[in-house]
């Protein structure tokens, strides 16, 4: 499977994708949101995401006494304050794609998703939290965009149903693997889960949306097949919010770019030499060569005969044993290749 968002490809043996997510780190302020969008695309980011918030319609009234663990104010208040307007939302979708960026965004209730939709957005994110909120799943995936679906605190099991749900709406999608711990320990990472994700559904794209903070765990995750690599994004350390502590800034965009890029570069391949070793081949393997002088008639032992670099004579290392104990048809000097009319009885 690949899913295609504003011609950016997803999917396995393609170049891995960076999504810069800006989230909530701009406090609530459609300027910061913006400028926050201007680093990522000037740093390289293939798809910018957001998150839609309307608090009223995304959480009941016991979510005002639900304390997140990297926050001593409730997720209420937390998104009452961090979210953006439907016009400063708009205004930032806008502004992205003015910049031929890519918007994408995660809806937290079907008013959300709704709310893009009407403005055409190219895909969906759903986040851990909804992953096994099999309506919600369904009610985005009636919309028939490509989705990302984030997959922290739930399991295979629980992954199944909604996998099921998109199938059954042919709609093309990702899989994240996500530890939803803000900073994530590096020991609490559990990269191995792709494994299992990869062995669960073998035909479906799959991706890291990291909360640690460094680009150790996104590197590391792409030789375990993922495609898609997430990490909170912000145009300066100095600003405040709980998510900026796990959020990139331009200069670990740039790295992420480049080193991924590296990293999926030097994927695959057989163990075995390349045409191109042929160069360091040619002097750094070895031939049989005299270490000394060695007389006409004198016994070739390991005293005085030894593979030695460079390669191209005519005795390679695995003649050496089988050239033990015979004797040298004539005088040869030392460090010199030996050769077959140098050896009696061959």
């Amino acid at each position: 499977m690949k899913l295609i968002i504003e011609g950016i490809e997803i999917g396995e043996g393609l170049e891995p994708k960076i999504i810069a997510e800006i989230g909530i780190n701009h406090g609530g302020d459609v300027d910061v949101a913006i400028q926050m969008a201007d680093a990522a695309i000037d740093n390289g980011a293939h798809l910018i995401k957001h998150q839609t918030h309307i608090p009223d319609k995304e959480m009941s009234r016991e979510a005002e006494k639900a304390i997140p663990g990297n926050s001593h104010l409730s997720i209420f208040e937390i998104m009452q304050n961090c979210h953006l307007s439907e016009d400063h939302e708009f205004q930032l979708m806008q502004h992205v794609r003015s910049k031929k960026g890519v918007f994408i965004s995660t809806p937290f209730s079907r008013e959300a998703a709704d709310r893009l939709e009407s403005w055409g957005v190219a895909a969906y994110k759903i986040g851990s939290g909804e992953c096994n909120n099999y309506p919600f799943v369904q009610y985005v995936a009636k919309k028939g965009k490509p989705i990302l679906l984030s997959t922290g605190m739930n399991s295979i099991e629980s992954i199944c149903r909604s996998v099921e749900i998109l199938r059954s709406y042919n709609v093309p999608f990702a899989l994240l693997h996500t530890t939803n711990l803000y900073p994530t320990p590096h020991h609490l990472l559990r990269l191995g889960a792709l494994n299992d994700m990869k062995q669960a559904f073998p035909d479906v794209p799959l991706g890291l949306s990291d909360h640690s903070t460094s680009n150790a765990a996104c590197l590391a995750s792409i030789p375990l097949g993922a495609t898609v690599l997430e990490r909170h994004f912000t145009d300066s350390k100095l600003r405040e919010g709980p998510d900026i502590v796990c959020s990139m800034d331009g200069n670990e965009l740039r790295d992420l770019l480049s080193m991924s890029r590296e990293v999926f570069q030097a994927l695959g391949g057989r163990k075995e030499a390349t045409d191109q070793e042929s160069v360091t081949a040619n002097f750094a393997f070895a031939s049989v060569a005299t270490t000394r002088e060695i007389s006409a008639g004198e016994v070739f032992t390991e005293e005085n005969i030894f593979p030695i670099r460079p390669s191209g004579g005519e005795f390679g290392p695995k003649d050496y044993e089988s050239l033990i104990g015979k004797r040298a048809t004539g005088n040869l000097d030392a460090r010199v290749q030996l050769r077959r009319k140098d050896v009696d009885a061959l």
